[in-house]
């Protein structure tokens, strides 16, 4: 999955966190420039259309889908099946003939500030770009809207300057420079965003500078007697584990955008891995965390494991997404690496069954470091993203199916499954099969090979390029997820998938699917993602209408008692059911905060409230420049 391993340089750090510098486990040789699998010219190795590497991509041969690239298990396979499922689904035959998107041919002008780029060029060691290929990759996430307005040259205004710090100080130095001369910042860790939170305002009128944290990327400390280790910012999220790995450590956070998020992204969104039953959600796993704002930096002193201190000041710091400053650097925990992985999966006989499973396995507090339970609809679509198979592995799964249809007694279109992943010693990770197995009986569920639970899980990071693919295939699909208490998880499932099914009878939309899977446990509650997707071939603004259905569906995800996000945070395109989230008082508590420490609201995204209520004194800006049909020469 990872790529190949990349050289790590070692270095004297330039800063660490306060108190850390005497600490006598405490290990500063270990201060490594990493680097990264994500070079600074972001295009040379990702796509500047889409998601992931530029290497590895969905595509059709001889109306066969196919998949290419090293780094995944699906590379150099032709689908069969799942090619059958996109013709039976969305009524659609591959095309191999359409073009993909191109790179424009001009770029919108870049707004200048003369004094804050003097400055910039004079008083700082900061490097930084005009070139229009690096606004361009920095103006966007990965939303449907991004890509899709990506690929139609939709963008009005993109950053107008992109600059990459090397540590906490620069980050100090710009920040200052911007608050002088009212330039705006936005923060630009892995570009993994689903939520518009890094979407480039397009009525910003002032100069835009997009401040890439990708140079941040050291390891500054390890404390080995604490297993506490600290991190810039900006590294990625496989870099950071390829460091530890080396280390014999382990963070263990594991989202699903691992490959290309950063830690600081993380920390922005209070994001959740796949192994957070083992390793906890962000906000258990950090120590500390700085952030540089225009009032200056926000850290709390002390690196004690808990501190009961007035409120926590991380915690205005984690889900800020970048409105309030920039963070610079992480105090995170780690673990010692597992000496045994393994994979598992079972199968229920309906997605009933299986969430009662998920429920008395948070119930007993005997989750595994990943359960995760998909429904009928994602688990055929798993069934049908398997390569072709040789003649004799064909006859031995047709016995399998006919040992759970005709043996078991099982509905093929009812069908569930649960994936699992064990991590430990030996003794815990069997003692936890069985367990599990134990349980999974009680509710008709029974075990479906550790190849199949592995396969499930690194799929997860191959799904993220159907999404393209579709696209220039004619079909417009997204993600979308929620948490909610286990009394309403499989009420709030089937209002959900009912509501999309409406929505798009009322809209005549006869072509799409809708699936959704649970993916962490509480003790509480559960995360639900939902996948939705359908054919725009004959659509005039399919992203418009996709939208205004998952905004249906997040109203129905609300009135069955759902979160307003589990882990992709609010951005922009949930910023209208913000304020009711947190109550007025609490929306008044943030704007307060974002007043005092941006008072020029030089982080002006607009994620959470939006500008006009999150910062009331802001101006309305004057309409964005023209585009220029001639880029500016870039400067690195």
């Amino acid at each position: 999955m990872a790529a190949k391993r990349n050289a790590v340089t070692t270095e004297a750090p330039e800063s660490s966190a306060p108190g850390e510098g005497t600490a006598l486990a405490l290990d500063s040789r270990l201060s490594k420039r990493v680097e990264s699998v994500i070079p600074k010219k972001r295009h040379e190795a990702l796509k500047w259309f889409g998601w992931g590497y530029n290497d590895s991509e969905f595509y059709g041969q001889d109306g066969i889908i196919c998949f290419r690239g090293e780094k995944y298990p699906l590379g150099g396979c032709e689908l069969p099946s799942f090619t059958k499922w996109v013709e039976h689904k969305f009524d659609l035959r591959v095309d191999t003939t359409k073009p993909f998107p191109q790179l424009p041919r001009s770029y919108p002008r870049p707004v200048e500030n003369a004094p804050f780029l003097h400055e910039l060029k004079g008083t700082t060691q900061v490097e930084y770009s005009l070139e229009g290929i690096d606004r361009l990759v920095r103006c966007h996430g990965q939303t449907l809207n991004d890509i899709y307005s990506l690929w139609h040259h939709k963008f009005r205004r993109i950053p107008d300057l992109v600059v990459w710090p090397r540590c906490h100080d620069e980050v100090v130095q710009l920040v200052r420079l911007a608050h002088k001369h009212n330039v705006m910042l936005v923060p630009f860790g892995g570009g993994t965003s689903v939520s518009g939170a890094i979407t480039c305002p397009q009525n910003e009128s002032r100069m835009i500078c997009a401040l890439d944290t990708s140079q941040m990327n050291r390891l500054l400390w390890l404390n080995r007697e604490n297993l506490t280790v600290c991190f810039e910012s900006g590294i990625v999220g496989q870099d950071l584990e390829r460091v530890l790995r080396g280390e014999g450590l382990t963070v263990g956070h594991e989202p699903d955008s691992y490959e290309f998020s950063t830690l600081g992204g993380w920390v922005a969104t209070r994001a959740s891995g796949m192994k957070k039953n083992v390793y906890g959600n962000i906000e258990d796993l950090v120590v500390r965390v700085r952030m540089v704002t225009p009032s200056g930096t926000l850290e709390r002193e002390c690196s004690a494991p808990r501190v009961s201190c007035g409120p926590d000041f991380n915690h205005v710091i984690m889900g800020s997404e970048g409105t309030l400053g920039v963070i610079t650097e992480v105090v995170l925990k780690v673990r010692p690496l597992p000496t045994v992985r393994r994979y598992g999966s079972l199968a229920f006989p309906n997605f009933e069954q299986g969430v009662l499973f998920m429920r008395e396995v948070a119930r007993r507090r005997c989750q595994p470091a990943s359960v995760r339970l998909m429904d009928n609809e994602q688990f055929m679509f798993g069934q049908a993203l398997k390569p072709e198979k040789s003649w004799w592995a064909s006859v031995v799964d047709a016995m399998k199916q006919r040992y759970v249809t005709s043996w078991k007694g099982i509905d093929l279109n009812q069908i569930c499954a649960a994936t699992l992943l064990f991590e430990g010693d030996l003794k815990d990770v069997q003692r936890q099969e069985a367990l599990l197995y134990e349980i999974a009986a009680k509710f008709q569920g029974f075990p479906a090979g550790g190849q199949n639970g592995e396969r499930g899980y690194i799929l997860t990071f191959v799904i993220a390029y159907i999404r393209d693919f579709g696209l220039h295939q004619g079909i417009v699909a997204e993600s979308f997820e929620t948490s909610v208490p286990w009394d309403r998880c499989s009420l709030l499932c089937r209002s959900v998938k009912q509501r999309v099914v409406s929505e798009c009878s009322k809209r005549n939309i006869n072509y799409y699917t809708i699936s959704c899977r649970v993916t962490q446990t509480y003790d509480a509650g559960a995360c639900i993602y939902f996948y939705f997707g359908f054919r725009s071939t004959d659509v005039t603004d399919p992203v418009e209408l996709f939208e205004a259905i998952e905004h249906n569906a997040r109203d129905e995800i609300l009135s069955c008692g759902g979160s307003l996000s589990h882990h992709h945070g609010v951005g922009k395109i949930r910023s209208h059911w913000y304020r009711n989230a947190v109550t007025e008082t609490g929306s008044s508590l943030y704007s307060a905060a974002k007043r005092h420490l941006d008072p020029k609201n030089i982080f002006a995204l607009g994620n959470l409230l939006p500008l006009e209520e999150a910062h009331p004194q802001a101006e309305a800006p004057p309409p964005p420049p023209a585009t220029s049909s001639t880029p500016p020469k870039a400067k690195l």
